[in-house]
């Protein structure tokens, strides 16, 4: 995060000597009120308060401004630096969606917003102000140690105190609870997203109870821990306001044993209470900082995510392709079994595959590889016979898509939904595309037509339709390689086997690749590959899977005799 940070440093060094000026016009503006109110009370003759009179005005003055001018310079920073930090994890994950995963999606919403704000209270908060009052203590200690050299040493003992000494005892109170804080309030949005919106499943189920009772554990041991820091914080913050009244006190004496005279010593005890209120403010830095620790690390853990293989190459990949898997094997952790292992496919133009076996076989994954989205551990992936990397990085996501298990339908029109898949599509061509996903009948009823809005993530519509649309949108984009992971989820029957073969129809010469686990209209397919804990178990067409043993043929020809379809002539009686 140093490498981001660092272009903006001039900024922050100009907020932070801002910051300064507001704290030493502060203390002044209290050491010249005072004079002025104590030699006012000596009745002194009227041009002798002139210039105190000017500098309180001024001084008043010029601290708004300066305050203002350093907030807006400050902010101006953060905030940059806060869209730099914001635009890098964007992109990190854009770039990387196989990283998206491993977390759960209300922690890595917190991860991208409150974590990713506590960029700005790094240097907000902690930062500008620990400089701001560093400049501020030692200009107040030469002011005072001119005066009365007593007195001076009494204030910068003071200034340590509140400046070094309580902000590392509130970090310390803190540090034992604080990095419980924002893994907890990660699990409280992830309890927050799930009752949200898997409310349904909870009560289909019957689990709601149990998963509110958890819900609200989290949320109770969380504010247990957040009572404790606001405890510490109570205890460090009335140490500071004694440590602000005996330095004053301190200053007092040994300004009056230094033979000071009594403006003088009003002066240096209330520009002492002003200096020492500047510095306790670090007290609330080393607080916050102790709070941002582990929101720090959760971004940097987003940002030290393996950045995406460099592609250099500057090859088009346009036209037919041929999409080739040779040996490949997938691990997503070391000591975890291989989530592909030395898998070989081809698709050809024109050529429809079919991926099936039992849940949790790779067959997600083994789309994942040949979307360009998951780079194997071993074997390679060439398209017309070349490694991917020849190829320009943007050529791969516009020949290779489709419908994957993670597609997402925006809160927006049935038009801007699918303009997704084919920016500047016309009216007709959405028409044909949703017209093979088997949703124009729908979408024809009045009154909206095209613009009618799908909801957060579909949420306006059934499910049937929500993956109709989703569809709809892959085969308008028209890819040389069709991808399709569970395109019929959630549809009768009927409606299935009518979707798939005007789906299949629409993809004209591209190759498909269809990941199912209905086993039911696959006769058409040119290719059926089982898989497997990772591996391909079974190839061949459906009449030669149904002649073989294997899992296919355990699993579809019960459902082939229950239809009263006969079995191919060649297949050995069970």
């Amino acid at each position: 995060m140093k490498e981001l940070i660092r272009p903006y440093l001039p900024r922050l060094a100009g907020a932070g000597l801002l910051a300064a000026g507001t704290e030493l016009a502060g203390v002044a503006l209290l050491a010249t009120a005072t004079f002025l109110l104590v030699r006012a009370a000596q009745q002194p003759p009227l041009s002798a308060l002139t210039v105190a009179i000017v500098a309180v005005r001024a001084l008043a003055i010029g601290r708004g401004t300066l305050r203002y001018t350093e907030r807006l310079a400050g902010h101006d920073a953060a905030l940059r630096v806060l869209t730099e930090v914001r635009a890098r994890v964007y992109a990190r994950l854009a770039a990387r969606p196989d990283t998206a995963p491993a977390y759960r999606s209300g922690d890595l919403l917190s991860r991208l917003v409150s974590d990713v704000d506590a960029v700005q209270d790094l240097l907000l908060r902690c930062a500008v102000p620990a400089g701001a009052a560093a400049l501020a203590a030692i200009a107040a200690v030469s002011v005072a140690v001119l005066v009365a050299p007593a007195g001076g040493l009494a204030l910068a003992a003071g200034l340590v105190a509140a400046g070094v000494v309580l902000p590392a005892l509130a970090f310390a109170l803190a540090r034992r609870t604080a990095d419980r804080v924002a893994p907890l309030r990660a699990a409280f949005a992830v309890d927050a997203v799930d009752l949200t919106y898997g409310v349904a499943d909870l009560a289909a189920y019957g689990a709601t109870g149990a998963a509110l009772a958890a819900a609200a554990g989290r949320a109770a041991e969380l504010s247990t821990v957040e009572r404790r820091l606001a405890a510490a914080a109570q205890a460090v913050d009335a140490a500071g306001v004694l440590v602000s009244g005996v330095t004053a006190a301190a200053v007092a004496v040994f300004a009056l044993r230094g033979h000071a005279s009594g403006v003088a010593t009003a002066v240096l005890t209330v520009g002492a209470l002003a200096a020492v209120e500047a510095c306790l403010g670090l007290v609330g830095s080393a607080r916050r900082w102790v709070e941002i620790r582990a929101s720090l690390r959760r971004v940097s853990e987003l940002l030290r995510a393996p950045e995406e293989p460099e592609r250099t190459g500057d090859l088009p990949l346009a036209g037919p392709v041929t999409l080739a898997l040779e040996r490949v094997s997938v691990r997503y952790a070391a000591g975890h079994p291989a989530a592909l292992s030395t898998v070989d496919l081809l698709v050809q133009p024109g050529h429809r595959v079919a991926v099936v076996g039992p849940s949790g076989a790779g067959k997600s994954t083994l789309l994942r590889v040949l979307a360009g989205l998951l780079d194997p551990d071993g074997g390679r992936v060439t398209a017309n016979g070349r490694d991917l990397a020849a190829y320009r990085r943007a050529d791969l996501p516009a020949a290779v898509t489709g419908l994957l298990a993670d597609a997402h339908v925006f809160h927006a029109s049935v038009r801007e939904n699918l303009a997704l898949g084919r920016p500047g599509a016309t009216d007709a061509q959405l028409r044909a595309a949703l017209a093979a996903a088997g949703l124009l009948d729908w979408l024809d009823a009045p009154p909206a037509g095209l613009d009618t809005i799908a909801g957060e993530d579909g949420g306006l519509l059934s499910g049937g339709q929500r993956q109709r649309l989703a569809l709809a949108r892959a085969v308008l984009a028209d890819p040389a390689v069709l991808l399709l992971d569970e395109p019929t989820e959630g549809l009768d029957p009927h409606a299935a086997d009518r979707v798939l073969a005007d789906v299949l129809v629409a993809a004209g010469t591209a190759g498909v690749v269809l990941v199912t686990h209905r086993l039911v209209g696959l006769e058409s397919l040119d290719d059926i590959v089982v898989l497997d804990c990772g591996a391909i178990v079974q190839r061949g067409t459906h009449a030669q899977l149904l002649a073989e043993p294997g899992w296919y043929r355990d699993t579809v020809g019960p459902r082939v005799r229950r239809a009263g379809v006969r079995a191919p002539a060649d297949a050995p009686a069970d």
